[in-house]
């Protein structure tokens, strides 16, 4: 009995005292600047994304926050490598994409899960995917038109992607399993050289962001049939959403997400997370994301975790059924 009570006064004055220390960390951090890793090159979108944080971050934070670019890896593996093993502080921070965070994990022998290895803060950035065509290569006007000439041209039609493991890959993949299509999937590095080859007709489809295609769109010289928004995007009013056409499983975004490593105190996350939300309301932010045709998405830590979690078990799915295998 004695040793019961012992143990029950044990517990109570361990939760008595974590709960003011939780509090007090909250309050005094940050003291020192904070790393931002981004595991990708200097002045790719993540970079570019990570810089226009970073100013209004830091004013928020009153500390300043660092952009360390640690690129290398499989799907940027190097730099999450990084944050997956920092102390979970609160000073070493990840951001990272869709891509690495939820398809990755199917494709390739990670030193780490996304889903453990890393507690959620809040997304950053989102881009809606919008499907194209080469006018000239392929001559339809909507999306029906395309799946029918798809469906009567098997295999003919090239559908460029920035490389293998990508959300438009996958978008692409999904595509031909809901349409019972086959397009000949060519993987590129990086968007801006298969964007090249579908502006010169060697490509004849393509699926990616708002910031690559769009301006092809608005110049004519790209067709665009679908978007994978759950709303029509301002800039193309007249072009349904793939859920509209009745395809709602190609609704999708390339976002972007802010993440500590996992341990890393509650009260030092919900202060990061109000953080980036004001960060995000900021003019100077959102005129930046404007110019990139770049959208904000407010997400709890937690709704973020779930979104995770169930992104990752869809993206396996689509890898399994489409076979798609690491390159």
């Amino acid at each position: 009995m004695i040793s019961r009570r012992l143990f029950a006064l044990a517990v109570f004055a361990a939760t008595v005292l974590v709960a003011p220390l939780n509090s007090v960390e909250a309050q005094d951090y940050p003291t020192r600047p904070i790393r931002l890793i981004v595991p990708y090159p200097a002045g790719g979108p993540t970079d570019v994304v990570a810089r226009i944080l970073v100013g209004s971050l830091s004013a928020k934070l009153g500390q300043t926050v660092v952009v360390d670019n640690r690129p290398g890896g499989a799907a940027g593996t190097v730099g999450s490598h990084v944050v997956a093993s920092a102390d979970p502080d609160g000073y070493t921070l990840l951001l990272n994409q869709a891509g690495s965070l939820t398809i990755a994990p199917s494709l390739y022998k990670l030193d780490y899960d996304p889903l453990k290895a890393f507690a959620p803060i809040g997304i950053v950035a989102e881009s809606p995917e919008i499907l194209t065509v080469n006018p000239s290569s392929v001559p339809v006007n909507s999306l029906a038109e395309f799946l029918a000439y798809a469906k009567s041209h098997p295999g003919k039609l090239n559908f460029g992607t920035p490389g293998t493991g990508t959300l438009p890959q996958l978008l692409g993949a999904q595509l031909q399993l809901a349409a019972d299509i086959k397009l000949t999937d060519v993987p590129y590095r990086g968007a801006g050289p298969a964007v090249v080859d579908l502006l010169a007709g060697r490509m004849q489809m393509m699926i990616d962001s708002t910031s690559v295609l769009l301006p092809h769109i608005e110049a004519g010289k790209l067709r665009a049939l679908a978007v994978t928004s759950e709303q029509r995007l301002p800039q193309l009013p007249n072009i349904p959403t793939f859920s509209e056409a009745g395809y709602p499983q190609l609704t999708a975004s390339l976002w972007t997400g802010l993440l500590a490593p996992t341990g890393t105190p509650s009260s030092i996350i919900q202060k990061l997370s109000s953080a980036l939300n004001e960060t995000l309301k900021a003019p100077e932010v959102l005129k930046a994301y404007d110019k990139l045709d770049v959208a904000t998405k407010n997400l709890t830590p937690e709704q973020l975790a779930s979104f995770m979690a169930a992104e990752t078990r869809r993206w396996a799915q689509v890898i399994a059924k489409a076979g798609i295998k690491a390159q």
